[in-house]
């Protein structure tokens, strides 16, 4: 059935759960106010960030919307109407950091550093809460042209298409902001000849995961309708074609498991009862039990079949009574990100969908038993909790040696004492035929998932290698530590240059003391010829046996026919070199008388 239009051609499937960084670069002032700079980023890469502009009463009304207060200005009226909203948003009473207001003095440049700061600590809040990051006004303060759609507006125009060919269901109000998904959206329904009956409607729009062909997704969609266990939530109607999905569920009044937890109302906006929750208390041991074992059977249902899930949490998990039923089964189908993407993506271990649900899992049963999800994965140390035994699950999924030695399976789990004890009243029959066909191509998608899922934890943990090595290059410590190795090698190479020179002049000394010997020890070594104005070291008598004749000046000397010995020619050379004329000393005259040549 075609009742959405087509994509729009070169339609980006934006993950909406990858977080969004955003760092103040610089202030700059005009006339009447000051505008800051600031440099947003989605996820580890630089290439994907850009540059915003936003004053401080931008910031303001951003906190007063978080808030639950009136809302004015630009942006966030333009927002606000874009939402379908009437100009005020009950969310929650929320505590942020927002730096105060002052009307004297807010242009001078001491008090803009100083509230660039404060605005920067609320930026790092907002952005590093986990429900609050993944808010429609927070994504839009950050990033304006991704989400300029009005997704409520949208949602029902497809709606409406749908309902003209199918004209016995009515819609009776938008149910808004009830989850946390920015692209899907809910609506309470009836049907016209049931008034009483009431019924919830979701539509989503495809996200970066959906694998399955345009013909594969129909099918898998429609089969939700036909699945019967006692422990999933029942579908009434589903259909979906190449650009969203359409499912119609029974309305619960008594809301999710999330609800029970938080005291909250089914109907409220998902900011207002989850954010902020008033009362924090875990579950009964009992139903942490029950619950447990109930949900893990579901998660063993569908890994024996090959369908694929990723989609834990406590807003997921329908309460009737003392039982407990999974909802959103198609989220898997048409790609939608996990709520604890930005979680497991931390952790290479973590690189199946079976093993997202036993972390997802984990997630839930921390919310169980504490009353709230846990500050930060993996978990150090465990609050005491109802019984060891739920300490020694939650240690099994999230301590750091979970996180690194990989999830244990849900047959694991159902065999620990915390859960292999619970008796399972329920006798309903199970059915979820999957084609042959159908399963191949599931399968196939979940390897593509699984596989998109290594190559971004790959990529964080090479961005968190390289951003630790930058830290420790860039700490004090270690730029003490190569100040001091730089001191020790130049104290080294000045000392062994030192040494170097001693050596070389010990080598010259050597080699001078050698030359002056040499051509007198050395009866073979020839003495090169005289040269005219060249200055020579006397050698002493000979023996007085028979005087050298005397030589004639006018016959010019000719050189020794014999072989010269290269080392003594450099010895006598460099004997030459060193000639010291003041270090001569008086010579006796002997009895014959030589020839002074001139």
């Amino acid at each position: 059935m075609a009742f959405m239009e087509k994509p729009a051609a070169g339609k980006v499937l934006l993950d909406d759960t990858v977080p969004l960084t955003a760092v103040i670069e610089a202030s700059q002032s005009l006339h009447s106010h000051t505008e800051y700079i600031i440099r947003v980023q989605r996820g580890i890469s630089m290439e994907n960030s850009w540059q915003i502009i936003r004053r401080y009463s931008d910031f303001d009304l951003l906190n007063n919307s978080l808030q639950g207060r009136q809302l004015m200005g630009r942006w966030m009226l333009q927002t606000s109407l874009s939402s379908g909203g009437q100009g005020r948003l009950q969310i929650s009473a929320l505590s942020l950091p927002l730096p105060p207001k002052k009307l004297i003095g807010n242009m001078d440049r001491e008090f803009i550093a100083e509230r660039q700061k404060g605005l920067q600590n609320y930026l790092n809040v907002i952005t590093s809460n986990h429900i609050l990051s993944n808010c429609e006004l927070v994504k839009k303060f950050l990033d304006p042209n991704s989400y300029s759609v009005n997704y409520t507006e949208f949602a029902l125009q497809h709606v409406s298409m749908f309902f003209r060919s199918e004209p016995k269901w009515e819609v009776v109000e938008p149910l808004k902001d009830i989850g946390w998904r920015i692209r899907k959206k809910y609506f309470l329904m009836k049907i016209k000849n049931q008034p009483k009956e009431r019924l919830a409607l979701s539509w989503a729009d495809l996200g970066p995961d959906k694998y399955l062909s345009e013909k594969d997704l129909q099918c898998a969609v429609k089969l939700l309708s036909s699945c019967s266990h006692p422990y999933i939530y029942k579908v009434t109607f589903a259909t979906a074609n190449e650009s969203s999905a359409l499912v119609i569920r029974p309305f619960n009044e008594k809301g999710t498991l999330k609800d029970l937890i938080y005291k909250a109302k089914p109907k409220d906006p998902f900011l207002k009862k989850y954010c902020n929750p008033k009362k924090i208390q875990g579950l009964e041991l009992q139903q942490i039990k029950t619950f447990g074992r109930q949900i893990l059977e579901v998660l063993k249902f569908l890994h024996e079949r090959g369908f694929p899930y990723g989609h834990l949490h406590a807003s997921n998990v329908m309460l009737d009574g003392d039982t407990c039923r999974l909802l959103d089964l198609e989220n898997s189908l048409l790609g939608l990100p996990s709520f604890y993407r930005s979680y497991f993506t931390q952790f290479r271990k973590i690189n199946t969908l079976e093993g997202v649900d036993v972390h997802c899992f984990g997630h839930l049963l921390y919310e169980m038993t504490y009353g709230r999800p846990p500050d930060s994965v993996p978990v150090d140390s465990f609050p005491p909790a109802p019984s060891t035994s739920v300490v020694t699950v939650l240690e099994s999924i999230l301590s750091p040696e979970a996180m690194k030695n990989g999830m244990p399976t849900v047959s694991r789990l159902l065999q620990m004492p915390l859960f292999s004890d619970v008796l399972l009243t329920n006798s309903e029959k199970t059915q979820f035929k999957i084609p042959t066909k159908l399963k191949e191509a599931l399968k196939t998608a979940k390897e593509c998932i699984e596989k998109r899922l290594a190559e971004e934890q790959k990529l964080i943990h090479q961005h968190r290698r390289l951003t630790r090595a930058q830290s420790h290059h860039g700490s004090e410590e270690e730029k003490k530590r190569r100040k001091i190795l730089a001191r020790k090698k130049s104290k080294r190479s000045a000392f062994e240059s030192g040494e170097e020179q001693t050596m070389k002049y010990s080598n010259s000394n050597n080699s001078a003391g050698s030359g002056a010997s040499s051509p007198l020890t050395s009866p073979s070594s020839p003495v090169p010829p005289s040269t005219t104005g060249a200055s020579t070291i006397p050698s002493p008598p000979p023996p007085p046996a028979a005087p050298p004749p005397p030589p004639n000046l006018d016959v010019p000397t000719q050189p020794d026919p014999r072989p010269v010995n290269s080392t003594s020619r450099g010895a006598l050379l460099s004997s030459i070199q060193n000639f010291q004329k003041g270090a001569l000393k008086k010579t006796e005259t002997c009895d014959y008388s030589t020839p002074k040549i001139s």
